[in-house]
This record gives C-alpha cells, sequence and structure tokens, in this order.
C-alpha cells in the first residue's frame, strides 16, 4: 500500500484551508485571515488524494482485469469517466470525434492543467504496458486538485486518450481541439527503472500491399507478376539499407500475407512496418529512404505497390525543463527512487502534444528491472504492491506538480 495512503483511510468529510475568523462575543475582530501558503494546500491535496485510495485502486484493478484495446476502451474509459463525474466534473464523452475518448473538467481558473490518462491494453498481453495505472493516477490527481482548483487559479481538464499502443489517439485528440488552451499536459507511466526527463523516439508506420498476377509456377509462370517476389527484393534492400542508417534509425516489420498455396503463383503480398527516428524531421528522411525500397520491389517484379499510413505519426516527446524540475522535487519529496539517466528507448504519442504544449512523462519505477513493458511478467507487476505505491505517488506528484505551476503562473501565492 502507498506510504501515505493506508487501505483504511477514509476522506475527511470536510477540508478547510484557512482558519474561521474568531467569534467570540464583545472581541474586536482581527485581521481577515490571508490564503493558506501553498504547503498547506499541498498537504490537504495529498490527504484528499489519500481519502480516494480506495477507489482508485479498484479503478486500476477493474481496467486491469478487463483489457480493451485501441479504439475499444469503452469500459475503462467509462469507468474513468464515471467516477469523475460522481466528484464534480463536468464530462463530455464522447468526446472530439473518438468513441472511447473524453474530457472532463473541474475549475475555472486562468491556469489550465491537462492530465493524460491512457487506458487501451496490449493484444495478447492485456496491461503488460500498466496502461491501468496510468488512469488511475491520471483520475487521482485531478480528484486532488478539483477542491482546490479555485484557490490555485487553476482549471484541470482530464483528458481520456484511447490508442496510445495502436492508432495515435493523443495525435488525433490534439488536431481535434482537445488540448487546446492548456499551459501544461502532464502524465504518468510505469517502467522498470524511474526517469525524470523522458525521452522517445519518432515513429511512423507503414501499410504495404502489392498487387501481381497469379498463374500456375509451371505451365505457365511467365505470365504471372509475383507479389511475395516483390516484398522479397524490398526486404533485401531494406537490410542492405540499414548498413548506411545512423545508429538510432531502426525499420522492422512483419510480413502479413504472401500467397495462401505453393502452386500459385501470388498475387497479393502485405506487410506492416514502423519506422524510428530520434526526431520527427529525421522521421521524414527515414520514411524517404524506405519507401524507396519497397517501389523497388515493384519495379524490379512488375507489381504495383500501395504504401499507406495507418496512424498519424508518433514525434519525439520533448519535455519542459521548468516543468520536470518540478516533478523532480515532488518526487523527492514523495521519497520516489533518485531518477537514472536513459536515452530514448519507447515512442508515445504523447510527444505530439510536447511538440505543442509544456509537457512531462515521468516514469515509475515498479518492477526493479525484473521486467519490463510488453512482457507478460510485466502486466503482473501492474497490479502488485510496488505498482499501487505508484499509483499513489504518481497521483500526488502529478497534483502538486500542477498546483506548483498554476502558483508560479498566478505570480507566487494561493488565490483567494
Amino acid at each position: 500500500m502507498p506510504r501515505a495512503a493506508p487501505g483504511t483511510a477514509t476522506e475527511p468529510e470536510e477540508e478547510t484551508m484557512t482558519p474561521a475568523p474568531s467569534s467570540t462575543p464583545g472581541a474586536t475582530p482581527g485581521p481577515t485571515p490571508g490564503p493558506a501558503p501553498l504547503d498547506a494546500v499541498k498537504d490537504a491535496i495529498r490527504q484528499h488524494i489519500t481519502g480516494k485510495i480506495a477507489a482508485l485502486t479498484d479503478l486500476s484493478h477493474r481496467i486491469h482485469s478487463h483489457p480493451e484495446t485501441a479504439f475499444t476502451e469503452h469500459r475503462a474509459a467509462a469507468w474513468c469517466a464515471g467516477l469523475l463525474r460522481e466528484h464534480g466534473f463536468e464530462v463530455t464523452a464522447p468526446a472530439h470525434g473518438l468513441d472511447t475518448a473524453f474530457v472532463a473538467t473541474a475549475g475555472s481558473g486562468p491556469v489550465t492543467v491537462a492530465i493524460a490518462c491512457e487506458y487501451d491494453a496490449l493484444p495478447d498481453l492485456g496491461h503488460a504496458c500498466g496502461h491501468n495505472l496510468i488512469a488511475a493516477a491520471g483520475v487521482g490527481a485531478a480528484l486532488g486538485l478539483a477542491p482546490y482548483a479555485a484557490e490555485l487559479g487553476l482549471t484541470v481538464r482530464v483528458v481520456g486518450t484511447p490508442a496510445e499502443e495502436r492508432g495515435a489517439g493523443k495525435a488525433l485528440l490534439l488536431e481535434a481541439g482537445a488540448f487546446d488552451g492548456v499551459d501544461a499536459a502532464m502524465m504518468v507511466h510505469p517502467c522498470p527503472f524511474e526517469v525524470s526527463d523522458f525521452r522517445s523516439f519518432a515513429l511512423g508506420t507503414l501499410s504495404v500491399t502489392y498487387t501481381g498476377r497469379t498463374a500456375h509456377p509451371s505451365l505457365n509462370p511467365h505470365e504471372a507478376r509475383n507479389a511475395a517476389d516483390a516484398l522479397t527484393v524490398a526486404q533485401v534492400a531494406l537490410g542492405l539499407l540499414r548498413q548506411q542508417l545512423p545508429p538510432q534509425w531502426r525499420v522492422h516489420g512483419v510480413t502479413t500475407s504472401a500467397g495462401s498455396a505453393p502452386n500459385a503463383i501470388p498475387d497479393r503480398a502485405t506487410a506492416e512496418y514502423e519506422i524510428r527516428a530520434l526526431a520527427a524531421e529525421d522521421l521524414r528522411e527515414l520514411r524517404e529512404r524506405v519507401e524507396a525500397c519497397f517501389r523497388a520491389g515493384a519495379l524490379a517484379t512488375g507489381c504495383e505497390v500501395t504504401l499507406e499510413r495507418p496512424e498519424p505519426d508518433y514525434l519525439d516527446f520533448r519535455g519542459d525543463p521548468g516543468l520536470i524540475a518540478l516533478w523532480e522535487a515532488n518526487a523527492r519529496a514523495l521519497g520516489r527512487p533518485e531518477p537514472v539517466e536513459r536515452g530514448p528507448f519507447a515512442c508515445t504519442d504523447m510527444g505530439n502534444v510536447s511538440h505543442v504544449v509544456p509537457a512531462i512523462h515521468p516514469v515509475l519505477d515498479i518492477s526493479g528491472g525484473a521486467c519490463g513493458p510488453h512482457e507478460p511478467e510485466f502486466a503482473e507487476a501492474a497490479v502488485s504492491p510496488a505498482a499501487g505505491q505508484a499509483l499513489f505517488d504518481g497521483a500526488v506528484g502529478l497534483a502538486w506538480t500542477a498546483a506548483d505551476f498554476a502558483y508560479a503562473r498566478n505570480g507566487g501565492a494561493p488565490r483567494t
């Protein structure tokens, strides 16, 4: 269980941030008490999240027990939105043209902080990326901030973001306006180590279809145009291309079809590929060079090739230094392990948001390096005691960072 959130904690019925004026008969009225200092607000936020930890843990475990893949996260989205609605948030669901997206808001201050909640699972692996924790921690941070939004001069916006693993849901939401007017965006992610200054690759996807002409392989092979051969030529070209690519550029993919019987020359072959680079600018050049290899396969075999982008590119994540510094201070105050420095090791559509809005994406250790995302063991780690601690620390850390950010933006003092 979280260090400051025992499972038996109950939410206080009322949380008063400033002492009440004296009401002694005949007493001379004293000065009107000023707003509570920021540390008192943050302590109250922590207590408020402590009172919600049972509900947040239940939310995390329910999402984990009912994994839903990209754009099918109906239950997870409804559970997150429902808990926020129960606590006074104004909820729009579905939102921005996506059936499993939602937007929930509380407060009306001049500073708007968006908290991203991911909740999609991996095919066959369930929540082996721990998105159940991301969703619950995001909801928890928002619940902790809402009672003090007016005092902080804050508008809290929770964005339920489907399809992070495949589909680039945040890129679609960004284009649709879900992050318009946002001053800072944030989320946390479970990992096998602790990182404050998270960095990611830019990632692009490519669907390849070759169309040829079928024929009998012994009677009239000369009349065929072999689509499987076209894909083979392209794969050889890609293998040679890799020798001349910069060290951090990646090309990888799978063949999804290449004929159904050995006695019929294939007239159709398909493949799915991903490309990765350190920055969005590099990704554009890499895509051009990779697509040239697939066109070479068509040219060599007389087939036709169709190249499609099944989803928006995932841009490299660019963390905001000021927000990172606030997060690090709060993580230390919570007793989190000291962060390590790591180069890019993953991809996320939160990168797209970070190109437009100041953002952070810290990762929290839940496995001590014993296993990592997209491994079956990591799904088990996502409901472990360490995961429960990360849920609480992530919720409080995000809420504290948002409070610090709003405090600074509003002139260094809570609002009356």
